[in-house]
């Protein structure tokens, strides 16, 4: 199957923020943080040990780098999540991933790691998210580099689409 470089850098398209954030799409989305590392397991199975340090597609990430991205952007979300609920407009540390993703545990620590990290990760942040108000929901943290207040809502959404993702990034080398 031949796929475009737009297509294998956004497999399910790029990220749009919906203009209304429903209780139904919510769900979903959470939905979505709830099962990422059981569907995330189910697709690394499919591949070979030796896929995981093919690139997804040209001048992209490992299968092994993605990973550890997960673990390391999902471990942030979490924090930002936690700080929104816990500080008034804080404004969060946004951090280089892609330097992150060139250090050595990313190139060659075991996905086992990782996905311990993702598993527990998932396991709290979906917890803390079921014992939210709606008007936690509406609690925002301020990311510098877009210059931007995200609502916890906002944010849910976007945490969906990076997970749908990645795990569309993956598939590309089954």
């Amino acid at each position: 199957m031949s796929h475009n470089l737009d297509e294998k850098k956004f497999p399910v398209g790029k990220f749009i923020m919906p203009e209304e954030i429903n209780p139904q799409a919510m769900e979903s989305w959470m939905a979505m943080i709830h099962h990422f590392p059981e569907l995330l397991r189910v697709e690394l199975e499919k591949l070979k040990s030796e896929d995981f340090d093919k690139p997804y597609r040209d001048g992209g990430w490992t299968i092994r780098q993605v990973v550890h991205h997960l673990a390391d952007s999902h471990m942030n979300a979490f924090l930002r999540f936690k700080l929104a609920l816990s500080e008034d407009g804080v404004i969060i540390k946004p951090y280089p991933q892609d330097l992150f993703s060139l250090q050595t545990d990313n190139m060659e620590e075991s996905l086992e790691s990782s996905m311990q990290i993702i598993q527990g990760i998932h396991q709290r942040w979906f917890r803390l998210m079921e014992s939210m108000s709606d008007a936690d929901w509406n609690r925002h943290y301020v990311h510098p580099e877009y210059g931007k207040r995200f609502a916890l809502k906002e944010a849910l959404a976007q945490y969906d689409w990076h997970c749908r993702t990645h795990l569309g990034h993956i598939r590309l080398l089954q």
